[in-house]
């Protein structure tokens, strides 16, 4: 089963569980502000992404901004950034989902596609 990580009001969240609800994938929705996804799961979807750390960030976002990551997230180190993903859901990109063999993050078609979602 696919836990996938969204926020209520993103419009692109509301499109990835349209289309896992349209194509009959099964999955278990969790708010990403108040439950951040596990360390563990934040590992594999860095691994997924080529470990391109920015690629977890919500860099549209206010708590981004207002915690000055855009200039912070060069000098952070994989376990560091990590550790502001988990505390803090917000900082997350979204949507993100992981499953037994799939990891992804944001909502590119083609990335979907590939995951076979």
């Amino acid at each position: 089963m696919l836990t996938v990580y969204v926020y209520r009001s993103c419009a692109t969240c509301r499109k990835a569980i349209a289309r896992l609800k349209a194509r009959r994938i099964a999955f278990t929705e969790v708010p990403i502000r108040e439950q951040p996804p596990t360390a563990a799961e934040l590992r594999r979807v860095l691994a997924a992404v080529g470990g391109d750390i920015r690629r977890l960030f919500n860099v549209s976002g206010q708590d981004y901004r207002v915690l000055g990551m855009a200039q912070q997230l060069p000098g952070l180190d994989e376990k560091a950034a990590i550790a502001l993903l988990t505390a803090n859901g917000n900082l997350c990109k979204r949507p993100i989902i992981v499953g037994p063999s799939v990891a992804v993050v944001g909502f590119k078609t083609d990335e979907w596609d590939a995951a076979g979602l």
